[in-house]
């Protein structure tokens, strides 16, 4: 076996040379992949403090919104719409519920989620739409984001 703490000749590079550059190199990667997901983490904390927050429109607003949506869909012959997505952290359950398809699921809702359902419930549910939840989407097996979609079947 040769002892790496010999020269290398002009021009060459010595083993210990390689992986002290090879550790440099994984350690600036280590520490971008961590300012990476501190970003990230910290864009996920804006968007839920977001959904959280009260409602900045009023029923009354978002009616019209929702309706030209809903007749869009129709025209195309579809019999429901997704009118709002949101991650499944907003559920005290992570979602499972609404994955199980428990009758119980809205009892799962926090923040801006619970605030339409509240909607739906008080100014849509008399008009004959229905409301379904699914998750949309399972990052790494768990339920990610979840939509609701107004339905007219």
């Amino acid at each position: 076996m040769s002892d790496d703490r010999k020269t290398a000749p002009a021009g060459a590079l010595t083993a210990a040379d390689l992986r002290r550059r090879m550790a440099e190199r994984e350690g600036a990667k280590a520490a971008e992949e961590l300012r990476r997901q501190q970003a990230e983490q910290e864009q996920r904390k804006k968007i839920m403090e977001q959904f959280e927050a009260p409602p900045d429109r009023t029923p009354e607003q978002l009616l019209p919104m929702v309706m030209q949506l809903v007749e869009r869909a129709a025209e195309r012959g579809e019999t429901e719409v997704q009118v709002y997505r949101f991650p499944s952290a907003l559920c005290t359950d992570r979602g499972r519920r609404i994955n199980n398809g428990d009758t119980d699921w809205p009892e799962s809702l926090t923040g801006r989620p619970r605030a339409g359902y509240e909607w739906w419930r008080d100014h849509m549910r008399q008009t004959g739409f229905g409301l379904r939840a699914e998750v949309l989407e399972y990052p790494g097996g768990i339920p990610g984001d979840i939509g609701f979609f107004l339905t007219w079947k």
